[in-house]
């Protein structure tokens, strides 16, 4: 694979990174449920319940805290210190998510670090490995089809 083609502007990373945590975490959560919702089943992830896990865009400097509940992804509360922490740049992230690059080659090039307990960024890693999904449909995740969705849920 060829290197990194893209990384964000230092000082718009500078910019994101006194962000509050809250808001960019909540967002990603309800994105995860909307986007994973038809993929994967809530016991595949039974081992994440509870935990806290944190990813870290590092050139961004966006820093997204969630936990995985029986009911779904939720925003991590507070300023617990999280059990896994993934950290990488942005495209690397992107690479992984759209399955172009193996969570394995990242790591031993140090492009992808884990922290924490390595043992759930384990089983993490082999959940998701495990699971069959379609390729990401990015209008899934556009601003009108979550708020169209949102909308559903409250007036429902």
């Amino acid at each position: 694979m060829s290197p990194k083609t893209y990384t964000f502007p230092p000082q718009l990373g500078r910019l994101i990174e006194h962000l509050p945590i809250w808001p960019s975490s909540f967002t990603f959560a309800c994105v995860l449920d909307l986007a994973l919702r038809q993929v994967i089943r809530r016991g595949d992830l039974q081992a994440l319940y509870g935990k806290r896990i944190a990813i870290h865009v590092t050139d961004a400097g966006l820093r997204l805290h969630f936990t995985v509940l029986n009911s779904g992804f939720s925003a991590a509360k507070g300023n617990l210190i999280p059990d896994l922490i993934i950290s990488a740049s942005a495209y690397d992230l992107y690479l992984l998510a759209m399955r172009k690059e193996d969570p394995d080659t990242l790591f031993f090039n140090r492009r992808l670090v884990v922290e924490g307990d390595t043992e759930l960024g384990l089983i993490a890693k082999n959940t998701l490995d495990a699971i069959e999904y379609p390729i990401l449909k990015l209008e899934r995740v556009s601003p009108l089809h979550l708020l169209k969705t949102m909308k559903k849920r409250l007036w429902v």
